[in-house]
């Protein structure tokens, strides 16, 4: 690997972020096109020092605030979705570490992070009762090491990883987290992934056969959710980043596209279609509902920083309500954004070769990672007789 940047603070970072996010931007629609896979893309952003920005200051990271990581993800889902959507499960294994790491395992982990290596993910199975009944199985071998067995699916990033976080039970049934190198003996990555949107994450096949896995590189996720917990947030609230994302990329993309291409409607005796009042007043409504979205972000993002200093009960009930309320919010823009674009750009933007469908297609597709209307139940409930939400991961 080139040589890789260790970042300094949040500053810093969101500086990286913006810069990165401003090249990745050119050759996206490009990319897509041709689902050519991002993995130069995907170095620079190792090298960037980005990767390492959430390790804890005591093994030599910049720990941003959760707002900036937010607003990375945020600039880089609106510069290409598909690049943004690959490291989310890097930070949100990084967390599983902060969490429930040993402090030999936390030592090795967060240096090979500062170091740029990437953690891909193992953990959602197809063909099961629900998303949370997995059935791979991490079975204790008599020397205390491990062997994995199973079938993985959406493991977005594994193909680009270093190390595959996979997701198991244990002999007694608990969820834990096996740390596998990418090349290891009885573990393939099959780039199968034929989604309509999010086209270059590769988030295929993972199958594991047999898979050596040292004891001290599994870890008891079970245990995260014994008391108060951020995880699922954290993760949730990059995904509602990434839906922001997606609603500002195809507006600006909008916004150029009328300035410099769409013709005036022959009705309004204008000069361009910029002038157009009716398209003024849409684009008025989108910029609220954009802005209404990247507020209600950053809003999560500091109930997730103020519950991380003083985490109780209340204070993560609160973080994970403030967090549903932004994800909810951001991918009904992302998806209203995303499909507003041909309605006020005029025919000429549904043209394949300009490839502005790509920001619905993300849009539609990455929303549906998670179902919006059981974070509103949970909303609701927490409205109306304070019923917390529950501690499963998604919330």
């Amino acid at each position: 690997m080139t040589a890789v940047t260790v970042l300094a603070g949040d500053a810093e970072a969101l500086g990286v972020a913006g810069e990165l996010a401003a090249d990745f931007r050119k050759d996206a629609a490009e990319r897509d096109a041709g689902r050519r896979l991002p993995r130069a893309e995907l170095e620079r952003l190792s090298a960037s020092g980005l990767l390492g920005v959430t390790v804890p200051a005591e093994f030599g990271g910049a720990d941003v605030r959760t707002e900036t990581l937010a607003e990375i993800f945020r600039l880089l889902a609106a510069a290409d979705a598909s690049l943004a959507q690959i490291p989310q499960s890097h930070f949100v294994y990084v967390n599983v570490l902060r969490r429930q790491g040993t402090h030999a395992q936390q030592e090795f982990f967060f240096g090979e992070v500062l170091r740029g290596r990437r953690f891909g993910n193992a953990q959602s199975e197809a063909g099961t009762k629900h998303v949370q009944d997995i059935r791979t199985r991490l079975a204790r071998r008599p020397d205390g090491s491990y062997v994995l067995d199973g079938v993985k699916h959406y493991s977005t990033g594994a193909l680009f990883a270093h190390w595959i976080p996979v997701l198991a039970r244990t002999d007694d049934d608990t969820l834990h987290v096996a740390y596998v190198p990418r090349d290891a003996p009885g573990l393939t990555v099959v780039d199968d992934w034929d989604g309509m949107g999010q086209r270059t994450t590769a988030s295929g096949t993972v199958r594991l056969e047999r898979v050596p896995v040292p004891a001290d590189r599994v870890l008891p996720h079970h245990l995260t959710f014994q008391g108060p917990q951020l995880h699922g947030a954290v993760a949730q609230l990059l995904h509602a980043a990434i839906d922001a994302g997606i609603a500002s990329g195809a507006l600006a993309e909008a916004v150029e596209f009328v300035r410099t291409k769409s013709r005036p409607w022959f009705e309004s005796g204008l000069e361009t279609a910029a002038e157009d009042p009716l398209l003024i007043q849409r684009f008025g409504e989108l910029a609220i509902r954009v802005r209404a979205a990247e507020a209600l972000l950053r809003e999560a993002a500091r109930a997730v920083d103020a519950a991380r200093d003083d985490l109780t009960d209340d204070s993560a009930a609160e973080a994970s309500i403030a967090v549903a309320t932004a994800k909810v919010t951001a991918a009904e823009t992302a998806v209203e954004i995303g499909s507003a674009l041909f309605e006020v750009a005029g025919t000429r933007s549904a043209l394949d070769s300009l490839g502005l469908h790509r920001h619905w297609r993300d849009a539609r597709t990455h929303t549906l990672h998670d179902p919006a209307r059981w974070k509103v139940q949970h909303i609701g409930r927490y409205v109306l007789s304070g019923t917390r939400p529950p501690r499963h991961g998604l919330l």
